[in-house]
């Protein structure tokens, strides 16, 4: 069953933004509460017809037949110009848009005000409104949504305690991410999962790039001895049809 809505981003100006709750196969014939799992680019997530590229992760689909007890919450990204690189970036970049996206300007940097939107407007809504367990928390997304998810899981790893990053665009902020993560007190952080795919080339950065940006940050976590898994998906791709595939495994793992 999925119910979407919109709701004012003050963090961010208070623009509107289209929200997606996916409840599971047996919501509505229960009392049980479910752990919540918030996802970027919530256009994407469930019906093909939404999706930006016409093909979506299908979650809906993976919650009725898995029958997975989960709530997923999808938040539409920002489609004007580049704001999904900016809000899904927690720090600026000042090369990235004429080295890569030929246009002149400083990107990125609205990336800690959308988190705190999900964690001081978003998640208070949802637990309000539906039947959830607020300390079991997870988050996912991929290419720029792996980076924002990754600096919520070492911002907030209390609460955003089970994470996926997906063929994640590291790259975007390597050195603040990375030094972020040294930094942080990530002993709140349950399962973290990250992958790149060999194929993972989106014309403005190789196949190369991405993977040596995502063994550059597993190296970091590494060394934080948590429980982090690591996967190298061979012929993986940027796209969601490969994320859809990847998509069930890596819950099945986050909620172990």
């Amino acid at each position: 069953m999925l119910q979407e809505f919109k709701v004012a981003i003050k963090q961010l100006g208070g623009i509107e933004r289209q929200i997606r709750v996916c409840l599971p196969f047996d919501y509505k014939d229960s009392h049980e509460h479910y752990p919540v799992l918030y996802m970027h680019d919530g256009q994407n997530l469930f019906n093909d017809e939404d999706a930006s590229y016409g093909v979506s992760w299908g979650l809906g689909d993976y919650l009725k037949t898995s029958k997975t007890p989960l709530i997923i919450v999808g938040i539409d990204c920002n489609h004007e110009g580049f704001e999904r690189f900016n809000e899904y970036a927690p720090w600026e970049n000042p090369t990235v848009g004429p080295d890569l996206l030929k246009f002149e300007g400083v990107y990125g940097g609205k990336g800690a005000a959308y988190i705190e939107f999900i964690l001081h407007t978003l998640k208070p809504l949802i637990d309000e409104t539906y039947r959830t367990k607020p300390d079991e928390t997870l988050m996912a997304g991929s290419s720029m949504g792996g980076l924002i998810s990754t600096y919520a899981a070492c911002r907030y790893p209390h609460i955003f305690s089970r994470v996926a990053s997906l063929s994640s665009a590291f790259w975007f902020n390597q050195t603040e991410i990375e030094s972020l993560i040294k930094e942080s007190d990530l002993s709140g952080l349950k399962r973290f999962y990250m992958d790149i795919g060999t194929d993972e080339d989106t014309s403005k950065v190789d196949a190369a790039h991405y993977i040596r940006s995502s063994e550059e940050v597993y190296e970091v976590f590494k060394s934080k001895s948590l429980d982090v898994k690591f996967e190298i998906i061979k012929g993986g791709k940027h796209h969601e049809t490969a994320w859809r595939e990847r998509m069930p495994e890596i819950i099945d793992y986050l909620m172990k």
